[in-house]
């Protein structure tokens, strides 16, 4: 995988496309469909499961959502990756560490955003964090470009307003500071640890850090069995299903190809969280969206 396009996959598959065993002919038009159709499905699934979580807001909020999202995911995705930590170096344990931090910080900071400013708009923000990691390492024009659009949509975004919502706001580009540390943190994890062993040990740690959280969350607000329900289907949907799905998509598609259709999450976020939350969008959140959604696929195209 060429550095350039590095940034375009996510965390839990960095690496993957040059894996032992991958197709020689991955990323070819014959193998390219089914790509597509798991890519779709991936984010779609991500997305669904964040819409499923916020139901679940109500009885048990953000935090006690993530809780279970991560208590969920890191069971799953321990249980596929099978690290091996009592062979881990601190040379590998210390990034570890901190994309376990970041996990645990951009998943509470999104689902709280989801909370205040919807779906769309909270996903939108996020997307920010890649865009950055991309255009931050590229000195051509164009992306210069692309940098001014992404920064005129956000203006749109949070432009002032008696009702605009400046916490939720916040929260949404924290996770996007949070996805852009993830993307760095994980090219040195997955430079010192084979495979996903360590994306499914650092969300192992992420749901550990959770236990003490989620605890006091749900002794206080006592859970309802719908609410578990839509908290642990967003653990499945919005993790275990994306990640998995990614890995085997990788091994069709390039990494380039793979960042572009990345595009379509916010524009994903903002029809699932219209057709579940009921959240709907103006003209210039949806012009706004689609500024971000095109400088993204205008960065990756090299």
């Amino acid at each position: 995988m060429r550095p350039s396009q590095s940034h375009a996959v996510p965390a839990a598959v960095q690496g993957v496309e040059a894996a032992p065993g991958a197709p020689a002919g991955a990323g070819s038009s014959r193998s390219r469909l089914p790509g597509m159709a798991m890519m779709f499905d991936s984010g779609l699934s991500n997305q669904v499961g964040a819409a499923t979580g916020a139901l679940a807001f109500g009885v048990i909020g953000p935090a006690g959502v993530v809780a279970v999202r991560q208590w969920v995911a890191g069971a799953v995705l321990l249980t596929v990756g099978r690290p091996k930590v009592r062979a881990f170096t601190w040379r590998q344990w210390w990034p570890l560490l901190c994309l376990a931090a970041v996990f645990a910080t951009m998943n509470l900071s999104l689902y709280t955003a989801i909370d205040r400013v919807g779906l769309g708009l909270a996903v939108t923000l996020e997307f920010l964090g890649p865009l950055s990691v991309a255009l931050a390492a590229s000195r051509r024009a164009v992306d210069l470009g692309c940098a001014v659009v992404a920064g005129a949509a956000v203006v749109a975004l949070v432009r002032p307003q008696p009702s605009t919502d400046y916490a939720g706001i916040a929260l949404g580009l924290l996770a996007a500071a949070c996805w852009a540390s993830y993307i760095l943190l994980n090219r040195t994890v997955g430079a010192r640890l084979p495979g996903v062993e360590g994306s499914a040990a650092a969300a192992g740690i992420s749901g550990l850090l959770y236990l003490p959280v989620g605890i006091v969350v749900l002794a206080h607000h006592p859970p309802t069995a719908s609410a578990l329900g839509c908290a642990a289907a967003a653990g499945i949907l919005s993790s275990a299903v994306p990640f998995l799905t990614d890995l085997l998509a990788l091994r069709r598609v390039d990494a380039r190809f793979f960042g572009i259709f990345m595009s379509v999450n916010p524009v994903l976020a903002a029809l699932v969280g219209m057709v579940v939350l009921g959240q709907s969008l103006g003209w210039v959140e949806w012009l706004a969206i689609a500024a971000i959604v095109t400088a993204n696929g205008v960065s990756v195209l090299k």
